[in-house]
């Protein structure tokens, strides 16, 4: 991984796919790979996991190369699929959260622990959060829920090199989280 080489000597990130899956995984942690339309029209699961093509654009399901190689019957499952959404379920990773208690501590510090002197330090303090309470005071009442920010870029992690791959990562920001402990 580029990454590990960017970074200080002493750095832990791991310095493969497979070294980090190993560190995941064990803590709950694992992901699904779901193949999806090159259209992005749809993922075949549930009841598309039987298609082998598209039902909205025809596209197929899987590469086909009409020489050695990948299989050219369009009909058949073998060789790669076109698409592969890489999915990080969420309800795992908000487990973890809660189950250390410094962490789940730290999740409601923005209700018991946050300065409320009216200077905007911390998203708790904008007038879009509270919006959101005012249009939800059910939501607001318990102070364990957690508030949600997502972004999404695409990127070609190899640059100018291959126009036939790209990544678009989304991430999902948790803003619960004092900005502090973001900061160490």
């Amino acid at each position: 991984m580029i990454q590990h080489d960017l970074l200080p000597e002493e750095n832990t990130l791991p310095k493969s796919y497979y070294q980090a899956k190993k560190i995941l995984c064990p803590m709950g942690m694992e992901y699904q790979k779901i193949h999806a339309c090159p259209n992005d029209c749809m993922l075949y699961r549930h009841e598309f996991e039987e298609m082998s093509k598209c039902p909205r654009c025809g596209a197929s399901w899987y590469k086909v190369k009409d020489d050695e190689g990948y299989n050219s019957d369009e009909n058949s499952k073998k060789g790669p699929p076109m698409k592969v959404l890489w999915y990080l379920p969420i309800i795992p990773r908000f487990k973890c959260l809660f189950a250390n208690g410094d962490d789940a501590k730290d999740l409601t510090w923005h209700a018991n622990g946050r300065n409320s002197d009216g200077v905007v330090r911390y998203p708790a303090d904008c007038s879009q959060w509270k919006k959101i309470d005012d249009l939800y005071p059910d939501f607001d009442k318990e102070a364990r829920n957690l508030r949600l920010g997502l972004a999404s870029d695409g990127m070609n992690p190899y640059g100018n090199l291959s126009t036939q791959h790209s990544s678009w990562p989304v991430l999902l920001v948790i803003y619960n989280f004092p900005l502090w402990l973001c900061m160490k």
